[in-house]
């Protein structure tokens, strides 16, 4: 086994209240786990476990191997990381922010600080002081902070939160980059569930505290939802010649036809000659795939969360 984080039946539990319950996950070397769940969903709470900031109530994390636990200075060289807010001396600049930073790390290279505001793309804003920063670039001298020390592991809860477009495709470019040429091993929870199924090479949902699923990114196309809706100006006829030919056709509330036959929804060409030939032309022919986010919802509804 290859496991850079595993957890064994990690739990925190406040009172009656079970933020996570028995979780058991592991990341690989050079795989980037999207860790998905809605607020409150217990993302934040495994986090600070992995990290040693709260013990658990019962299970364990390892890191590299290695028992998780808050005294355990040499395991947090090769880790970094951001944990909801970005925090930093308000009253300090960017530089100032990771000059410190870098001689809490024992960095003996002053040009790490230019080299990650480079990286960052911090420079307009070297010389603010961190308070006066918007929530975006807030954001990216947290995601410094985590970086500076060029870390083998990455924990990032929400690391894209504050910002544009723009710079969320340069952090997934970012973080795939680190992933796939430098080996870093990424875990990342996040809401924006789009985003994450574009760069995540595995996903794991989480729902009151339970991990209620895992797949892999490549397979969310085998268990997507997909369908082929139909119109025409005849309907019934449509549905009347569709249905003779084999096809379950349902109707929809929006009124369309609704098929979700393999063969239909691959070759929807095929049925366009059909109804054509059949002297009752389609005016709609419209391949429809889940995408993450209606999958992720659909997952927690069947797991009793979402009504």
């Amino acid at each position: 086994m290859n496991d850079i984080i595993r957890t064994e039946n990690l739990t925190k539990h406040y009172g009656d209240v079970h933020a996570v319950s028995d979780l058991s996950i592991n990341v690989r070397k050079g795989e980037i786990y999207g860790f998905l769940g809605l607020n409150g969903a217990g993302k934040t709470t495994t986090i600070r476990m992995l990290l040693g900031m709260i013990r658990p109530t019962s299970g364990t994390a390892f890191i590299k191997g290695i028992k998780v636990y808050a005294d355990n200075t040499e395991l947090w060289k090769s880790i970094g990381s951001l944990v909801e807010i970005p925090y930093s001396y308000p009253e300090l600049t960017v530089r100032e922010n990771l000059e410190i930073i870098r001689r809490l790390r024992f960095l003996p290279d002053k040009s790490s600080i230019d080299q990650i505001i480079d990286q960052l793309q911090l420079g307009p804003y070297t010389n603010r002081k961190a308070k006066n920063l918007s929530l975006g670039n807030a954001q990216r001298l947290g995601l410094a902070k985590a970086l500076i020390h060029h870390p083998e592991i990455l924990v990032l809860d929400e690391p894209t939160n504050g910002l544009d477009p723009a710079g969320i495709f340069e952090i997934r470019e970012m973080l795939s980059d680190l992933a796939i040429n430098h080996g870093v091993s990424i875990f990342i929870s996040s809401h924006i569930l789009g985003e994450i199924s574009r760069f995540a090479t595995r996903i794991g949902i989480i729902h009151q505290g339970k991990l209620i699923q895992e797949v892999n990114t490549n397979d969310l196309d085998k268990l997507s939802r997909k369908r082929l809706l139909i119109n025409s100006n005849n309907i019934n006829a449509a549905s009347l010649i569709l249905s003779q030919k084999g096809f379950t056709v349902n109707e929809t509330n929006d009124g369309f036809l609704e098929i979700k036959d393999e063969e239909a929804i691959t070759r929807p060409d095929r049925i366009a000659t059909l109804l054509v030939n059949a002297s009752c032309p389609p005016t709609l022919l419209q391949v429809e795939e889940e995408d993450l986010e209606t999958y992720f919802l659909r997952t927690i509804e069947m797991s009793g969360g979402v009504k």
